[in-house]
């Protein structure tokens, strides 16, 4: 792929979930912005969701990482005895309005596709209209960790449920595709699996995973940084080295694919 190909081309980036490993798909677009490659629409779940929110709403490089850096992920005062979940999620909505200057997805600068779950549909949802901080939270809402968000009366969670790699609203639309994998795995020891919020974590892990792998020979360009296995999905001490495993990785799978 020669880069002048990409000149006056519609431009798809599919950003899949993994919690802190999505910090990935941040360095990605860094090393993307450096060669003057912008893409014009994103299709994101949970982690990648809210990467593609941000940069659709225009944040910089800097901005993404500080929201999910001053964003707190397990909260004393944010759990909840009345929702199905540990943590409220809808506590997490002023952070949004700190960091967001669009709130509905008409006002952002790009096409931004964000997938959730209906849990009582049993079915993924594909949010690109409306209200814009609803379906970010839900489709970044991991069961059991965090509680469900109602919208319209129904109950959405993390949409890497039912897809963790949503590339099927930019196929058809978008000239050439870009995808980043954030949830790779790796074999772990029976010590790393003892608590109850362990085994769900890994779990999820699988699940996210499964759904995901028949779909990651769509793109045009997939990014796999197999490093980011090392990180675990809700430690923030991980943010800066997923961002770098996920940019330093990006650099040499473009490096060879704009030769």
């Amino acid at each position: 792929m020669k880069p002048e190909r990409l000149i006056n081309t519609t431009l798809g980036l599919v950003l899949s979930g993994g919690g802190v490993k999505g910090m990935a798909h941040i360095g990605l677009l860094k090393a993307l912005e450096q060669r003057g490659i912008y893409p014009s629409q994103i299709s994101g779940v949970s982690a990648g969701a809210l990467v593609g929110g941000l940069y659709a709403d225009g944040a910089s490089i800097e901005e993404m990482l500080l929201f999910f850096k001053e964003t707190p992920l397990l909260k004393y005062n944010f759990v909840t005895l009345n929702k199905p979940g540990l943590f409220d999620t809808d506590k997490y909505l002023p952070f949004f309005d700190d960091f967001f200057t669009a709130h509905r997805f008409e006002e952002l600068d790009k096409r931004l596709v964000v997938v959730a779950t209906n849990l009582l549909k049993g079915e993924p949802v594909y949010f690109e209209k409306g209200e814009l901080f609803a379906p970010l939270l839900a489709s970044a809402a991991l069961p059991p960790v965090f509680s469900p968000v109602s919208i319209d009366g129904q109950l959405f969670a993390d949409g890497g449920i039912m897809n963790n790699f949503p590339v099927e609203p930019l196929a058809g639309a978008c000239d050439v595709i870009i995808g980043c994998y954030a949830s790779s795995m790796k074999e772990v020891g029976k010590g790393q699996i003892k608590s109850a919020l362990q085994i769900s974590q890994r779990a999820n892990l699988l699940m996210l995973h499964a759904n995901a792998m028949d779909k990651l020979h769509i793109p045009d360009l997939l990014i796999v940084p197999e490093e980011l296995g090392n990180i675990k999905v809700l430690d923030k001490k991980g943010i800066d080295k997923a961002f770098v495993l996920g940019y330093d990785h990006a650099n040499r799978k473009l490096d060879e694919w704009l030769q």
